[in-house]
């Protein structure tokens, strides 16, 4: 059983699925409820993940629609019965999905349509916890990022595909800006204290101070 990380009153889950290894991330409040980022694929282990977890999953939060991130919002929406969020910038991304897998020759289940939209700023609470999203694209047009007890020691961010341990989200595809994406992670990210845990599309856990300090992009 995959054990959270705790960050004070917040605790995070992240489980690489698919071929692309994308982490699907759960993050939840000592009162157990919270959301689901991005369930790139095999809904079966994210589903499980849920279910060990104890986390009442009070909605699915997308950080932007490229298709190895929303390969198991279907299932897991229908199982869980809960609404999907995403930024409206990034809903032509979103319906191309099974396209852009296809060109992998990856299976995809394509997802209807989204329930809700993403803005700047919107908060979205579920127990004792609450995130603030914050638009930050160049990887995609929508891209988000989710904020979480970031007022001090503790904090959290949900990062998506901007800001990795030792790298950046790739610019070179539709809708991508090099400029964008490293000035929204300077305005939204780097303004974060060093202590903020960052949670990323790929890859491990690692913390704004350290990138600031040693990820090449950013010098």
């Amino acid at each position: 059983m995959l054990q959270p990380s705790v960050h004070g009153h917040v605790r995070v889950w992240s489980l690489p699925t698919g071929p692309l290894q994308e982490n699907a991330v759960l993050v939840a409040g000592a009162q157990g409820e919270g959301f689901l980022f991005d369930p790139g694929d095999n809904a079966e282990r994210i589903l499980a993940l849920v279910r060990d977890s104890g986390v009442t999953v009070r909605g699915i939060l997308l950080t932007h629609a490229h298709f190895d991130h929303i390969g198991a919002v279907q299932p897991v929406r229908e199982a869980l019965r809960v609404p999907v969020h995403l930024h409206p910038a990034d809903l032509p991304i979103y319906r191309l999905g099974a396209a852009s897998a296809g060109r992998w020759n990856l299976p995809f289940i394509q997802p209807e349509a989204p329930d809700h939209d993403i803005t700047q700023n919107q908060t979205f609470t579920a127990g004792d916890l609450t995130l603030t999203a914050r638009e930050l694209p160049g990887h995609a047009p929508g891209h988000v990022v989710f904020l979480a007890g970031t007022g001090g020691e503790g904090g959290v961010v949900v990062a998506g595909d901007t800001l990795f341990q030792g790298g950046i989200g790739r610019t070179d595809l539709p809708g991508g800006s090099h400029p964008e994406l490293l000035a929204g992670i300077t305005r939204e990210l780097l303004t974060l204290p060093d202590s903020t845990a960052v949670y990323s599309g790929h890859g491990g856990v690692t913390t704004i101070g350290a990138e600031r300090r040693t990820n090449p992009f950013l010098r």
